[in-house]
């Protein structure tokens, strides 16, 4: 039996997007995929980031997309000042997006799915691990994409969901 991705994100191989139904001949579904809904919350959270170089939102669920468990976007620690602490690119002293919901995700669930809108450092890549998360779906490749062969070489799927992004908005 052939399966088919509902979303017709063929890279998209979680479970919950595999159908033996063949995606619409227009190739549209015909209300934004749980996937993209996911992604744009993480869209609307990175524009509450303090970060100057970079703004990024994470949404974690359950692995049956049914339950918000964190969020989380970059800046500085609680408490500190809303801004970088330096200019320098890649010590600008924020705390990623993925770490803050990360640290917030309960411990014990297993099979975390992450929303993030830039793909992983290697840090948060290996966190990700440590933290039972199964799958990884990403808006934009970040400019050093190390972190997608710490996923890769943990046989975490990490896909690059762009297909629907301007799908369905006004």
């Amino acid at each position: 039996m052939t399966l088919w991705p509902k979303d017709g994100v063929e890279e998209n191989r979680h479970p919950l997007n595999l159908t033996d139904e063949p995606m619409p001949e227009d190739g549209t579904p015909t209300r934004p995929p749980l996937y993209e809904v996911y992604m744009r919350m993480a869209e609307e959270l990175a524009k509450r980031s303090t970060c100057a170089r970079l703004q990024v939102g994470t949404v974690i669920t359950d692995a049956r997309l049914q339950n918000v468990v964190a969020i989380g976007y970059n800046g500085n620690a609680r408490g500190f000042a809303n801004r970088c602490d330096t200019d320098e690119p890649g010590k600008c002293g924020c705390i990623h997006s993925e770490m803050n919901a990360l640290a917030k995700s309960p411990g014990a669930l297993r099979d975390k799915v992450v929303f993030v809108t830039a793909s992983p450092c290697v840090m948060c890549a290996k966190l990700m691990v440590q933290a039972n998360v199964t799958h990884v779906f990403y808006r934009n490749r970040y400019r050093l994409p190390l972190g997608l062969d710490v996923l890769e070489a943990a046989g975490i799927p990490a896909v690059e969901y762009t297909r629907w992004k301007d799908a369905w908005r006004d």
